[in-house]
């Protein structure tokens, strides 16, 4: 099966030899290229791809927000950031996003193709190519430490901003039947009878800060 991919980067040189690097291969087919986060979005609505290799700083609507819109318009889409930004606090917000994956520019050219191939092969996986120091930067001391997964601490945070089962799921890009299945979860493991209570003993424990239920 061939690969559909759209290729948004500001810099002219680097998108062409992106483009002549994975016209290499024959599972892949560029359909698309931008300079600008609303080409990006264009090329998208246009052509349908799978994948999407997405820089971090380029004019127009950011990298986030273009993610956003992606999954709002093509929820199938894979996006892959591909950027020199390694930052652990942008690696996290891309991700928690939406993005498939966050790579470096240094990466090699089989690192590439292979990430390609991951996400556009499995929504589920999520492929990072990034220096080790931003890796254990990504989940702080007391998210590793806490009884609650990184999934259900989200879950958490959002219902602390007084936010419906639907917002959540339409903010995390789940289903509403998982968010309750993550609220079981969590009131099972703090032993806490509803949401406000649940709130009030994951604060209690330092397992979300700077968050109070509205």
């Amino acid at each position: 099966m061939t690969v559909r991919i759209v290729l948004a980067d500001d810099h002219t040189l680097f998108r062409e030899g992106l483009r002549e690097l994975l016209s290499t291969d024959p599972d892949f087919e560029v359909v698309g290229e931008g300079s600008s986060g609303d080409e990006a979005i264009e090329l998208v609505d246009r052509h349908h791809p799978d994948v999407v290799l997405l820089d971090v700083e380029m004019p127009g609507p950011g990298a986030k927000a273009v993610i956003q819109r992606l999954r709002e318009s093509h929820p199938d889409i894979n996006v892959i950031i591909l950027t020199m930004h390694d930052s652990a606090g942008v690696v996290r917000d891309l991700l928690q996003t939406g993005a498939a994956a966050y790579l470096v520019k240094n990466i090699a050219r089989e690192q590439l193709v292979a990430a390609v191939r991951s996400v556009s092969r499995n929504r589920e996986n999520v492929v990072l190519s990034i220096p080790r120091e931003t890796m254990d930067a990504l989940e702080p001391p007391d998210v590793r430490e806490s009884p609650l997964s990184a999934r259900e601490l989200d879950v958490l945070r959002l219902v602390a901003k007084a936010m419906s089962n639907a917002q959540i799921a339409s903010a995390l890009f789940i289903s509403e039947g998982t968010v309750k299945r993550h609220l079981t979860n969590i009131y099972a493991k703090l032993d806490a009878v509803s949401r406000v209570d649940a709130i009030k003993k994951a604060a209690a424990a330092n397992l979300i800060t700077g968050l109070e239920p509205q």
